[in-house]
């Protein structure tokens, strides 16, 4: 597929495809569930949602989808009857699907369901030598690995093919009268998302030595709030819906994200961003950000603020300022071109499921 070719335009799926979430991170785990089925449903498949916790859908995204049906995991004892399988079915980040259903999956005509386990993003080498294969399973079914990722041997990246008109249109100045926002002449604009952080005081101190307003997402970020700093402005925010949440993005100097939603969606603003990933107590999230930033090469001033955001490095980080925005901002851009070319994760996956579909189907096992 081109990938300027807007997605509407593919033969339509016309097929039901079933997500199966089991929520870790109320945000990061439904919002990147939720883009998936959206985008399904954009091009034509029907989509139901399983999840086991979908409270955040509500302010995340009220405005629902019409080709997605939310529903709860499905508490099921093993042996009794499972609902008819889709002809897709995406487990996100190894949460496996119930027993009876994957029970049920096994014993399909013609043949069995594509049954496709969705990872977690990362810019690691193992992605591309992971991304793709099989996983033989019990009762003669497979599961396939698919790895989301930033190079063209990934399945790539969530993206609604009209972001960049979107983005191209947006109006800076009535987003800030809209949410109250008064800035000052000279004064910067960041975001903060965050998990909880130790280093949360001296990230505001850095801030402060410009003029800045932080506007604090709900969560640990409005912890900020308990460090009065001159001069820096503290903002809270309420919940944003998933549109909400990029304009923010957009309307921004700055933004500090985590995660894996957020991170992408950081990546498309093409703003200065500084990213933290989902702390491990091993230390084995410092390897993400450093493959991340092997690919992003923003530069040693921007390096050194992420590795200290992430605790790969310790003690109060070196330079006091930030390193500059604008040319923060123009090799943030160069890195969004070179991903816009490329297609999307949505579009991967149809192409992938596609190419399954047509091979060969073994005889289901007989149980």
């Amino acid at each position: 597929m081109n990938p300027g070719t807007p997605s509407q335009q593919l033969e339509p799926l016309g097929q039901r495809w079933d997500i199966f979430c089991r929520v870790i991170d109320n945000y990061g785990d439904v919002g990147v569930c939720w883009r998936l089925a959206c985008e399904l449903g954009a091009r034509g498949a029907t989509v139901r949602l399983v999840i086991d916790d979908a409270r955040a859908l509500a302010w995340m995204a009220p405005q629902g989808h019409p080709r997605v049906q939310v529903l709860p995991w499905p508490d099921v004892p093993d042996g009794e009857p499972a609902a008819s399988p889709a002809a897709v079915v995406i487990e996100a980040f190894g949460c496996d699907p119930p027993a009876p259903y994957v029970h049920a999956m096994a014993t399909c005509q013609p043949g069995a369901p594509v049954w496709i386990n969705l990872e977690y993003l990362s810019a690691e080498a193992y992605v591309e030598r992971s991304h793709g294969l099989p996983s033989p399973q019990p009762q003669g079914l497979t599961k396939w690995f698919f790895y989301p990722g930033f190079t063209p041997r990934t399945g790539g990246l969530l993206r609604e093919d009209d972001l960049p008109n979107r983005q191209a249109t947006f109006d800076r100045a009535r987003w800030l009268h809209e949410h109250g926002i008064g800035l000052q002449r000279g004064e910067r604009l960041a975001s903060l998302f965050c998990y909880p952080h130790p280093e949360l005081p001296t990230l505001l101190q850095r801030l402060a030595t410009r003029p800045t307003r932080l506007l604090l997402t709900p969560g640990a970020a409005q912890a900020a709030a308990e460090f009065p700093t001159p001069g820096l402005q503290l903002q809270k925010l309420p919940w944003l819906t998933q549109h909400g949440y990029d304009e923010l993005l957009w309307a921004c100097d700055l933004n500090f994200v985590r995660g894996e939603d957020s991170l992408v969606r950081a990546l498309w603003a093409a703003r200065p961003f500084v990213w933290q990933a989902y702390p491990q107590h091993d230390g084995a999230h410092h390897a993400k950000v450093q493959a991340l930033l092997d690919g992003l090469q923003p530069g040693a001033g921007v390096a050194a603020l992420w590795h200290w955001w992430n605790g790969v490095v310790t003690g109060p980080p070196g330079n006091p300022d930030l390193p500059d925005l604008e040319t923060w901002q123009r090799g943030t851009q160069q890195w969004r071109q070179r991903l816009m070319q490329q297609p999307t994760l949505a579009d991967q996956l149809v192409a992938f499921v596609r190419g399954k579909r047509s091979q060969p189907t073994a005889a289901p096992a007989r149980i």
